[in-house]
């Protein structure tokens, strides 16, 4: 049994002080919500306000990116043991909007991966394909290469420290949240391929998150699902109610 896990992505988004006020309101308003792991992702500038107010709880500090490199002359770079060293448990990496707005690629991902295992962190590897891609057919195509050159000579003893998020492109920030049967073909044709990589057993741990447009209306619905093991929630994670709701939408 994997255990669900939901995880708010807070963007370019709260000063130190508003995102220690939220992280103060999402622990109220989750006291008491057992068998299941939480995660808020605050932009840099927050996390050393945020730790302190979730440490203690059953919510855990992410991080939004990490660099490649353990250390040096790369000018604005954070790297997973400065992170480590303001208590993150869990770094995002491969996000579209990386991808989309700074040029990342598959190989750079694979880089940000390896250096978030050198480490401590847990990186959530985010995959998904654009709109064209999915009226082309290419879905499977998509997901498999990029599976396959972001975890490029990860082993399979390193698998239990993944997740991997499924956002398709087109639902983030769009309202658009990918149907139920869409969402569980994309986690299947992931899971087979973490499968091949890494074996059966070794990949069994690895739990699959759905991201894109995720709202308390459609929260239950993939909660629902045995193939979706939790969300990568965007917007919402912003507004405690709405994120106090997905958390306790039943999973």
């Amino acid at each position: 049994m994997r255990t669900p896990f939901i995880a708010g992505n807070w963007k370019m988004n709260t000063t130190p002080t508003e995102a220690a006020g939220l992280a103060r309101e999402i622990v109220s308003a989750l006291e008491g919500v057992y068998n299941l792991e939480v995660a808020v992702a605050p932009p840099f500038t927050s996390l050393a306000a945020v730790g302190p107010v979730i440490r203690g709880t059953s919510i855990r500090l992410a991080a939004q990116d990490l660099h490649w490199e353990d250390h040096g002359p790369f000018t604005g770079g954070i790297s997973h043991s400065m992170l480590e060293a303001l208590g993150c448990v869990y770094v995002l990496v491969g996000h579209s909007e990386r991808r989309i707005y700074f040029g990342e690629t598959d190989h750079l991902v694979n880089r940000k991966i390896k250096a978030a295992l050198r480490g401590g962190l847990r990186p959530i590897l985010c995959v998904g394909e654009e709109e064209a891609e999915r009226k082309g057919g290419r879905l499977r195509e998509v997901l498999v290469r990029q599976v396959d050159r972001c975890l490029e000579d990860v082993s399979a003893g390193a698998a239990g420290r993944l997740a991997v998020a499924y956002e398709p492109v087109w639902a983030i920030g769009t309202g658009r949240a990918a149907t139920l049967e869409d969402a569980v073909e994309a986690h299947q044709i992931i899971r087979h391929q973490l499968e091949l990589l890494f074996g059966t057993q070794a990949a069994a741990p690895v739990r699959i998150l759905y991201g894109g447009s995720v709202s308390p209306g459609n929260a239950a619905g993939f909660a629902s699902q045995p193939e979706v093991d939790g969300v990568l929630v965007g917007g919402a994670s912003l507004k405690v109610a709405e994120f106090a709701a997905i958390v306790r939408a039943g999973w």
